[in-house]
């Protein structure tokens, strides 16, 4: 995270105490100047001064034998990745944090002593669900600070680690590293992925290469966690099946100015907005300090996601994008990802992404943002390849191309269209 966005979450939580690691010394002090904080803070990783966490450790007074929290006490208070805005502080009781860590463990069929890699941040939902998953169940996580294709893939082989939860871009990662072959993964039987979404194209990939026992779509939040959950991904990729364990979910009209309620359901086959009950033991119960985000998002016992859907004629989901992400050309609606899934087929297209841009006679204009595999791709080649796909309409077929050096993401790896759409990127031809 960078500086501002650090020093926005300590301004906004006013903690009490700090912990960071020494490496991150300089940011952590400068973020907290920024926040005009005066928290106590320890470095984790050194051991001398009187800041140091491994000082806090020796001399603080012991904790009391057993700490008697109430179950809708604040466990945790994450923030969410605010792709579209400023973050906003979700605090998660205990009993929350529970009943998501017996779901996950339910949903991805693990079993007594599981093991798997710790990469994703504690920060996020992801993090935290593998950290308690792991921990119920007796387990074992094999924590790498900072991934690297190949140390993630060595201590695969070398730990026999028998599960993965990751985003999708970690995946793509593990599978483009021109070693993998070299790593005996036998181990790994359980694989799923959350936190944005994958294309068919490397959803086959993860088939072809791991050849999984379990492989698992979970579509969730931060504040809810699971909503829906798929695993029959080897029929239906990038489905995201049905509501998860203790979810209720809908498909309702969606309602830019968020004054609909949560009973104007759509049709079968009819995109929404994606609305999560509130009755369940995993969702939270509102923003911290941000009524305005309660009011938007929380309505008539229902969490508004944000996220735009649609169920199939067997009942099952497919997320076609976010509300926001949305563009309208020639005054037809077009989601990114649908866009998106067809693109990344191409032999000759790394990565990419979709965004409108402003434009005075379609009012956005379709364009694909493409991280080619090289510089022989060409914008005709990849028209063509649109045109006679069988799965996307003409007219939602990108009408401009911009070739890029990567696609700019958040730490968990949401791609951040609003900086496609404002020019933060390297373009490369």
């Amino acid at each position: 995270m960078a500086t501002d966005e650090i020093a926005y979450c300590i301004a906004d939580s006013e903690p009490v105490v700090v912990v960071f690691e020494e490496d991150l010394r300089g940011t952590i002090e400068a973020a907290m100047r920024q926040a005009k904080n005066s928290a106590k803070a320890f470095a984790v990783g050194s051991g001398r001064g009187l800041d140091s966490f491994e000082r806090l450790r020796r001399e603080a007074a012991p904790p009391p034998p057993v700490f008697d929290a109430p179950g809708d006490a604040t466990a945790i208070m994450l923030y969410t990745s605010g792709t579209t805005g400023r973050p906003k502080g979700v605090p998660r009781s205990h009993d929350n944090e529970a009943m998501a860590a017996i779901a996950h463990v339910v949903q991805n069929n693990y079993s007594t002593f599981e093991s798997t890699l710790g990469v994703m941040p504690i920060y996020h939902t992801m993090g935290m669900r593998s950290l308690l998953a792991t921990t119920f169940l007796n387990g074992k996580l094999v924590l790498l600070p900072d991934f690297e294709r190949e140390i993630a893939l060595s201590l695969l082989e070398k730990e026999r680690l028998g599960s993965l939860y990751l985003v999708p871009t970690l995946f793509y990662d593990l599978l483009h590293d021109p070693a993998i072959d070299r790593y005996d993964l036998s181990a790994l039987r359980k694989i799923g992925y959350a936190g944005a979404a994958m294309t068919s194209s490397l959803t086959k990939n993860c088939f072809d290469r791991f050849r999984p026992d379990v492989f698992v779509n979970h579509f969730g939040s931060s504040e809810v966690y699971t909503f829906s959950i798929c695993s029959w991904l080897d029929r239906k990729p990038t489905c995201a099946g049905r509501a998860g364990l203790n979810e209720q979910i809908r498909v309702v009209v969606p309602d830019p100015t968020a004054q609909a309620g949560p009973d104007e359901v759509v049709p079968q086959g009819e995109p929404g907005e994606v609305i999560v009950s509130l009755s369940s033991p995993e969702a939270f119960r509102g923003y911290w300090r941000r009524d305005d985000a309660n009011r938007k998002a929380l309505r008539g016992g229902w969490y508004f996601t944000g996220d735009v859907g649609m169920q199939d004629e067997d009942g099952d989901l497919w997320v076609l994008g976010r509300v926001d992400d949305m563009l309208i050309s020639g005054g037809e609606n077009i989601h990114p990802l649908e866009v998106e899934d067809v693109l990344a087929k191409h032999p000759g297209v790394l990565e990419v992404a979709v965004a409108g841009l402003p434009d005075d006679r379609w009012g956005q204009v379709v364009t694909a943002f493409v991280v080619p595999v090289d510089e022989s791709v060409t914008k005709e080649e990849l028209d063509a390849w649109c045109l006679k796909s069988q799965s996307l309409a003409n007219f939602k077929r990108p009408r401009n191309y911009v070739f890029v050096r990567e696609i700019p993401k958040s730490p968990v790896g949401k791609i951040l269209r609003r900086k496609l759409q404002s020019g933060e990127f390297e373009q490369l031809r």
